[in-house]
């Protein structure tokens, strides 16, 4: 069964990027997710709105 989250790693590696800027892009993507009315979890992003 495929994770519904992605994590810092992955998110660093797919995009070419280190993992401080992964973390600020998770973090952008869940205040988007936030204003929407979903919860989130620091670290990490939901695999489909990524």
């Amino acid at each position: 069964m495929d994770n519904k989250f992605i994590r810092v790693d992955e998110v660093a590696q797919e995009l070419s990027v280190s993992k401080p800027y992964a973390y600020k892009l998770i973090k952008k993507l869940n205040d988007e997710l936030k204003e929407q009315g979903f919860i989130t979890i620091a670290g990490r992003v939901n695999r489909q709105y990524f």
